[in-house]
């Protein structure tokens, strides 16, 4: 079942650990924290490749993120002492390109759920290059495959 935010129009891909979701220029990371965390306990080393996020000592997801980020205006925030917000920015704005897991071998979003990620940023996209019209209610119905894509990694 696909998870949809009504309110950030961002479609979730849910985890062991939380969820992530995207915009054509950003990467949304929910973790789930035990009861009254604090940013003393929480690690997050990010460069523009990888991602590492540690919270109490315990690794909680690291590797090479799918496409490359700008390290220097990513943002993490600790909401009520029980939920991490991280927010990564795409380098590669203006492709616009739709990730297909968080990172690389990991984290991949199953296949109606990235229809639904495709088709979001898609009228993200109509709505970026005409800012004039409104989207809204927009549904987009293309060729997208159906059953879902293959997966492939990347370099």
């Amino acid at each position: 079942m696909v998870d949809f935010d009504e309110k950030s129009g961002v479609i979730w891909s849910s985890t062991e650990w939380g969820s992530w979701g995207q915009t054509i220029e950003e990467i949304f990371i929910k973790v789930n924290l035990p009861e009254n965390t604090t940013s003393k306990q929480v690690v997050c080393k990010i460069t523009a490749k990888s991602i590492k996020c540690v919270v109490r000592g315990i690794v909680i997801f690291e590797g090479q993120t799918y496409a490359a980020i700008l390290c220097d205006e990513t943002i993490w925030t600790i909401e009520d002492q029980k939920l991490l917000n991280i927010v990564l920015v795409k380098s590669q704005r203006t492709a616009s390109e739709c990730w297909k897991s968080l990172l690389v071998d990991q984290y991949i979003v199953d296949p109606p759920t990235f229809m639904e990620m495709e088709k979001k940023l898609t009228l993200e996209r109509f709505q970026s290059e005409n800012p004039g019209f409104d989207f809204s209610g927009a549904e987009i119905s293309g060729n997208y495959q159906k059953g879902g894509p293959t997966l492939p990694t990347r370099d």
